[in-house]
């Protein structure tokens, strides 16, 4: 028999008005009227800052919201919701978008909330929230009945989802549910042949699993299981991970093929430099968390990409960089085309540039899938991404989804969930480097995961990086007549140089159509985006320019390099571009998430300051609490030859004019 829900406690409405927040942390009851508008597009970078996470318990309860940014203000101090006694949010669209961090649906729930009512909800955060028993709805006709004390019926509660979602909600949890069911990891039916079909859907047809609740093949819009043939994580989730492992299995915990998971250290190396770290006096808790990863990796003999092997000599781990970010050594080292990965990060998808299914899910998918080989999906639409070419010179893969976040039907939330399948004449000019800038970015656009179908320069990739001589086989390929839910035609040829303003991804612009010209503090070039090969052609494309000219990082900023692999790092080497960086006066740092997770160097410590970055997300506090511009790695590495915002054709006319 079904126990109705009550909510008994107070409902916390996310107003974008910070004094209305503040009112109702203050006991006072606020109407859906008088709060709005709520904010949309409530991150979790906001519902748990990173600093946060270097917990994994019920210390989380302290933190919910402390993130959180409205009217330019953040109204929600440490244990506030808590204290308030608060067990329903409410918020408007787009609800938990960005990281993967499940740490913020722990943080929710162990701070007593029970129920988040939003216009919509990002994928990855939906799925956690569903994974650890928290109750999410679309319904604010849920509002005025809480008000008055009805009952909510769990039936109520996943009425639309899928039935696998509703099993595992009513079980409160997936691990409760994988308990009780067991999603065996079957051999997977036959391929249907016949109805045109989508590469996407090909790759998970050859993965899907028979299990309970679900269907026999992939049906859109309901959940099942796959077969992962890599699984990785890294030390923010590890010992989360095991921690929830050791709640589900004690001692009798078996991982499933052991070999083909992947473990990374790639996040806190510069922890001993990060600002909001150290300020904060995290650095010991953030030891923790590499001493639980690295308990975990020894326990199970997985393999393991950690510190640079000079820090484990000094005894320090922390201090110059790892071999490298998690996905972008996946898709250097790892990841073939057809095959179907999943991680503990959000960018995932980077090595969808393969042509693989690429995508990310939070830590109890993960513990999950350590134990059964297999992890769970609803089974997304399809948007097709035609780029039509050629592409002009000076435009970079990042100034094609600059362009494409801030199309409106992007941001009107047509990509939440799906696969964005890029194709078009376009992509022949763009290398695996720039294919991977669009499908890693597919988060930022609100997508499941991007793919791009392999071709001659997958196998040549393949071949130069790896040594692997690659055969695409005839299937690895959308059929002509595939369907997709709907198509984006992008005319590339009237593209320029993007930025997007502090604040969201998506406030994109033309650089040329931007008026007045921030002056900037700091100029950050490197993450898993922009810490590629290609990247780094182009910073020393544009600061060899600068140093045969005798120019330097401009009074007053601060410029960082900072490469995303080891592989990376030394192919700068061999082609002797440290020089160039040297001259110029930029600093070069080992290969780490950095800044771009607000872990190191490149993150600002005063609201005042103005960041150019090449990574690829701009949320509030993502790299400090300082003003974060977007942009590609040229104009990043120009603009920090300029002192302002521009692109290196501009920083060209002004150096020459000025010569003349």
């Amino acid at each position: 028999m079904q126990h109705p829900e009550r909510f008994t406690g107070r409902v916390l409405l996310l107003s974008a008005d910070p004094a209305r927040v503040r009112t109702q942390l203050g006991g006072h009851a606020v109407s859906l009227a008088q709060a709005l508008p709520l904010r949309d597009d409530v991150s979790t970078d906001e519902i748990i800052p990173l600093p946060a996470m270097v917990h994994f318990d019920a210390t989380l309860g302290r933190h919910p919201y402390t993130g959180l940014v409205a009217g330019g203000e953040r109204p929600i101090a440490r244990d506030a919701v808590r204290d308030a006694g608060v067990e329903v949010v409410v918020a408007g669209k787009r609800y938990g978008k960005g990281s993967s961090r499940e740490h913020a649906v722990i943080a929710e729930q162990a701070a007593g909330v029970r129920l988040v009512i939003a216009e919509s909800f990002e994928r990855i955060y939906r799925q956690n929230a569903d994974n650890v028993g928290l109750f999410t709805s679309t319904d604010f006709g849920l509002i005025e009945r809480i008000a008055r004390g009805e009952p909510i019926t769990v039936d109520e509660l996943v009425d639309g989802r899928d039935a696998l979602t509703a099993a595992i909600v009513r079980h409160g949890g997936l691990l409760p549910y994988a308990r009780a069911r067991g999603p065996a990891a079957a051999a997977a039916p036959a391929v249907a042949a016949g109805a045109p079909r989508t590469l996407f859907r090909k790759i998970v047809e050859r993965h899907w699993l028979a299990s309970a609740h679900t269907p026999a093949q992939p049906t859109t819009g309901r959940g099942g299981f796959v077969h992962a043939d890599f699984r990785f994580i890294h030390e923010y989730y590890t010992g989360l991970c095991a921690h929830l492992l050791a709640q589900a299995h004690g001692d009798a915990l078996v991982l499933h093929e052991p070999r083909s998971i992947l473990c990374f250290e790639d996040h806190l190396s510069y922890v001993h430099r990060s600002p909001a770290h150290v300020a904060g006096g995290l650095v010991g808790d953030v030891r923790g968390l590499s001493r639980a990863h690295r308990a975990f990796v020894a326990r199970h003999s997985l393999t393991d990409h950690g510190y640079l092997q000079p820090l484990l000599d000094a005894g320090d781990p922390g201090n110059t960089g790892s071999q490298g970010i998690s996905h972008a050594l996946v898709t250097e080292t790892y990841a073939l085309p057809g095959q179907l990965i999943v991680g503990t990060d959000s960018h995932t998808p980077h090595a969808g540039a393969l042509g693989c299914v690429a995508f990310g899910v939070g830590t109890t998918d993960m513990a999950c899938a350590f134990v059964t080989g297999s992890t769970r999906l609803t089974m997304p639409e399809e948007l097709r991404i035609v780029l039509d070419g050629p592409v002009p010179d000076g435009v970079t893969a990042k100034d094609l989804v600059l362009h494409l976040l801030a199309h409106p039907a992007i941001r009107a939330g047509v990509g939440v969930s799906k696969v964005f399948e890029f194709c078009g004449s376009a992509l022949a000019q763009l290398s695996i480097d720039e294919r991977a800038t669009l499908t890693n970015m597919t988060a930022e656009l609100g997508g499941f995961t991007g793919i791009v179908a392999p071709d001659a320069a997958t196998v040549r990739f393949l071949h130069e990086r790896r040594g692997v001589d690659f055969k695409i086989e005839p299937w690895m390929a959308s059929d002509d007549g595939a369907p997709v839910a709907q198509t984006i035609r992008l005319d590339c040829t009237a593209l320029s140089p993007m930025v997007a303003s502090p604040g969201d991804p998506g406030n994109g612009m033309a650089l040329s159509a931007l008026a007045e010209r921030p002056r900037i503090d700091i100029a950050y070039g490197g993450s898993c985006t922009a810490g590629k090969r290609e990247d780094f052609d182009h910073y020393h494309a544009v600061l060899r320019w600068a140093a045969d000219r005798g120019l330097r990082v401009a009074p007053g900023v601060a410029l960082y390099l900072q490469f995303g692999t080891t592989a990376v790092r030394d192919y700068c080497v061999e082609r002797g571009y440290l020089d160039a960086f040297a001259r110029v006066g930029a600093e070069l740092l080992q290969p780490a998430c950095g800044a771009c997770a607000n872990c190191g160097p490149g993150s600002s410590t005063d609201p005042g300051q103005v960041t150019v970055s090449a990574i690829n997300r701009n949320f509030p506090g993502r790299s400090g609490p300082g003003s974060v511009w977007l942009a590609s790695p040229p104009t990043v590495a120009a603009s920090a030859i300029a002192g302002v915002l521009t692109s290196f054709a501009q920083l060209q006319r002004e150096v020459l004019q000025r010569a003349a």
